[in-house]
């Protein structure tokens, strides 16, 4: 739904059933009735701009649909939209720098809402040499895109299966907690690519593993990344709330010392 086609109301109910919550359920989580709530909800009563916030915080509703809500109901929104280059978002992008840098030798990058490269550090480009498909490479550059596309960095993932089963899954649970169309787009698009199974058949999980690896062939070597995702605490823009830094770590020491290897030879050539 687009905020032009529906009311304050209709929004909140559209994410409790997101949210898979009874009026009951929400009700309870926001201390008021639920005769109250169902009034909200189908429109005989207008929420004030207290209770639009309130019950957009107990649902878990991005800042970006926060916004859009209180639009609905009549009211400015409450939280700014910033570009990256604006001097307020200054020290938070210095703190996203200093993150990536601070990473090396191993990879890490920012990506924004929809997946899009925002920076990355320097340990990235070597493992991008590969990929065919130059446009994949033209900003602004979508990191899913460019891991599943055949022509991109999917033919040199060497359990592409499991970890294209790992992205879609990332992707649908933020799909299902925003809604957004270019995200649910997106998704339609990976799904269309190679799934990288072989029979038919999923891979098994390996029982002794403890997270999802990234194995990477690189040469004649495999590389083998386990990855976690930092994002802003507390944030009050729209833009930062939606910045992403996803670092990958060496799963095993033949990856650390190819890793490091590899930087000291960047070092070398810079030099």
């Amino acid at each position: 739904m687009t905020t032009a086609q529906s009311s304050a109301g209709s929004l909140i109910r559209e994410w409790r059933t997101r949210r898979r919550m009874s009026q009951l359920d929400l009700a309870m989580e926001a201390e008021i009735s639920q005769r109250h709530l169902s009034f909200v909800e189908s429109g005989r009563a207008a929420p004030s701009r207290d209770m639009v916030l309130h019950l957009a915080e107990q649902l878990s509703i991005p800042l970006r649909q926060r916004n859009q809500l209180l639009l609905a109901a009549g009211f400015a929104p409450s939280f700014s939209e910033r570009s990256l280059t604006d001097a307020s978002l200054a020290p938070a992008m210095a703190a996203v720098e200093t993150v990536l840098k601070g990473h090396e030798p191993f990879p890490a990058l920012a990506v924004d809402r929809h997946w899009n490269l925002v920076s990355a550090n320097a340990a990235i480009g070597p493992l991008l040499a590969d990929v065919s498909e130059a446009s994949l490479l033209k900003p602004p550059v979508n990191v899913l895109r460019l891991s599943l596309h055949p022509g991109g960095v999917a033919p040199r993932i060497v359990n592409l299966a499991e970890w294209r089963t790992h992205l879609l899954e990332r992707l649908k649970h933020q799909n299902d907690a925003s809604g957004d169309p270019v995200l649910i787009e997106l998704e339609r698009e990976l799904r269309s690519y190679p799934s990288g199974l072989k029979g038919g058949r999923p891979v098994p999980v390996e029982p002794d593993g403890i997270v999802h690896p990234l194995r990477l062939a690189h040469g004649d070597q495999v590389l083998s990344f386990i990855s976690t995702i930092t994002v802003f605490g507390t944030p009050l823009d729209v833009t930062l709330s939606e910045l992403a830094i996803e670092s990958f770590f060496p799963a095993d020491e033949q990856t650390r010392t190819v890793l490091v290897r590899m930087a000291k030879e960047q070092a070398a050539k810079a030099s």
